[in-house]
């Protein structure tokens, strides 16, 4: 087992992980401390170090809201647990999870990136420990990276500092986690030339912005979104507001500059940053994703749509109650102005699928209802059916009975458990229908990280039930419920009509 390893910054020593055939090295730093004059500037080499660096923790979490505190929030209920976890400005730290004997075993690497909304969240959440994946032979990475104010704020000296990297300052620290690994990771047995990158929510949201980065060219080899891609289809259902252009994104941080009560860049990389988090709590403003011509070139799912992407294989999905998007009208006659402004021609076609007007104006909404995720993911295993670059989309959807008294269903992440395999950690009362079911999702994630393709044996040998790839032919995808199953049928006729008509613009 690699117990100790040479990096291109000094040594690192590691631990055996729970199975001692793992070793975990925990903390490990991929890029200087984004403080002071690197505060607000794309991430800087790391420095070196003397002697034996012991990667024996976790690095503190990225600045943002204290976890843990709100029992009403089932995120800080489930995994945000812990409102003590360390919390820094100097964060840019990531783990590894290696089942290598040699720096020569040349194993898969999976590189994670969490969710949170590019808010909150940390790679040291107890979901996303790495070592069951790396049991089938992966070597796991997961990474931290800037949030909120911290991440993606903007400001016209800063573009005028650096106009090559003025935004994305999330976005770029994992980026340059992703080049680190490719420097470093055949010394824990990796290689750096099969590389997956994936993420959930916010995450899956950044595997995208990577993927659509014109930056970006070689970064992976693969691709895992879990319901990472977002497309609301009624007016009054919002996406999350990623996708400011660099101007309404450098006005936004003016405004922040004087909530500060500073006047310049300068003062404010001087102003402690636990006071730069508790003013930014306080002044409430989402901060996320820029269109800064640089890294971000347009909104990323736009760009997935038209191809213009890291022809790679893909494999997406979504669990199966999160983000449902319905009309927002207060009568039939708005119903009917609604659907003849959304789908001109096409509107007495919708209308009689959602049963108007003999349905009650209730009934109706509820018919058109559209698990949003899953609508972007549709589009987006279409368009890359459509394009004709011969790189496979898998299409799943996760619809496991959740037990716990609050009855969630498939809440939006709860399938975090599943793949990696981690629900031992939970304090739901899993059973063994659930323990089966993770396995099996851990060995199709293995799979395809391996090797593109998700299909293959079980742990007794018996082959798993096939995955075949999302067309717009064959639109069909893995169901995760009481058990993998592969399930050839339409999507429902709402969705059909709906995707029909995206592709009809």
């Amino acid at each position: 087992m690699l117990r100790e390893v040479r990096i291109k910054n000094g040594i690192v020593r590691g631990l055996p992980a729970a199975d001692p055939r793992i070793t975990s090295f925990k903390g490990i730093p991929f890029a200087a401390p984004p403080v002071g004059p690197n505060r607000w500037r794309a991430p800087q080499p790391a420095q070196d170090w003397d002697g034996v660096l012991e990667a024996f923790q976790f690095g503190p979490i990225a600045m943002q809201a204290t976890p843990g505190i709100n029992k009403d929030n089932i995120y800080d209920f489930e995994w945000h647990v812990d409102p003590h976890v360390p919390m820094s400005e100097d964060c840019l730290h990531l783990n590894v999870w290696t089942p290598a004997a040699s720096p020569d075993d040349r194993l898969p690497v999976f590189v994670w990136f969490f969710g949170g909304g590019l808010q909150v969240g940390y790679p040291s959440e107890m979901e996303f420990d790495g070592e069951r994946i790396a049991r089938r032979g992966v070597v796991v990475v997961t990474i931290n990276y800037r949030l909120n104010v911290f991440g993606f704020l903007c400001h016209p000296e800063i573009t005028r500092e650096a106009p090559e990297a003025p935004a994305n300052f999330g976005h770029l620290d994992q980026q340059f986690a992703v080049r680190w690994v490719q420097e470093n990771i055949a010394a824990f047995g990796g290689d750096p030339a099969n590389i997956t990158i994936g993420g959930q929510s916010a995450g899956g949201g950044s595997v995208l912005a990577q993927l659509t980065s014109p930056q970006n060219q070689g970064l992976c080899q693969r691709a895992i979104i879990q319901s990472g891609m977002f497309a609301p289809l009624y007016p009054g259902n919002k996406r999350p507001p990623w996708g400011l252009s660099l101007q309404e994104a450098e006005k936004a941080g003016m405004e922040f500059f004087d909530f500060l009560g500073v006047s310049s860049l300068q003062e404010a990389r001087e102003l402690d940053g636990e006071f730069i988090r508790r003013k930014a709590l306080e002044y409430g403003r989402f901060w996320g994703t820029v269109v800064d011509g640089e890294f971000c070139t347009g909104d990323p799912f736009q760009l997935f749509l038209e191809n213009k992407r890291l022809q790679v294989p893909v494999l997406a999905g979504h669990t199966a109650t999160e983000f449902i998007s319905k009309p927002q009208v207060k009568s039939k006659d708005e119903l009917q102005s609604l659907a003849q402004e959304l789908f001109a021609d096409a509107a007495p076609e919708f209308l009689d699928l959602i049963g108007f007007p003999t349905s009650t104006l209730t009934e109706a909404v509820e018919k058109a209802a559209v698990n949003t995720i899953e609508y972007a993911v549709r589009l987006a295993g279409r368009a890359a059916s459509e394009a004709g670059a011969g790189v496979p989309f898998y299409y799943y959807n996760f619809d496991a009975e959740i037990p716990g008294p609050d009855r969630p269903g498939a809440f939006h992440s709860v399938d975090l458990w599943f793949f990696f395999e981690t629900l031992a950690k939970c304090w739901r009362p899993f059973v063994g229908k659930h323990y089966d079911l993770a396995r099996q999702m851990c060995n199709y994630w293995a799979n395809f990280i391996k090797s593109g393709d998700p299909n293959g044996l079980d742990a007794d040998g018996t082959e798993m039930p096939t995955w075949y790839p999302y067309s717009k032919d064959q639109p069909f995808g893995m169901f995760f419920g009481d058990r993998p199953e592969f399930l050839r049928q339409q999507p429902s006729p709402v969705m059909e009509f709906l995707i029909n008509q995206f592709f009809r613009r």
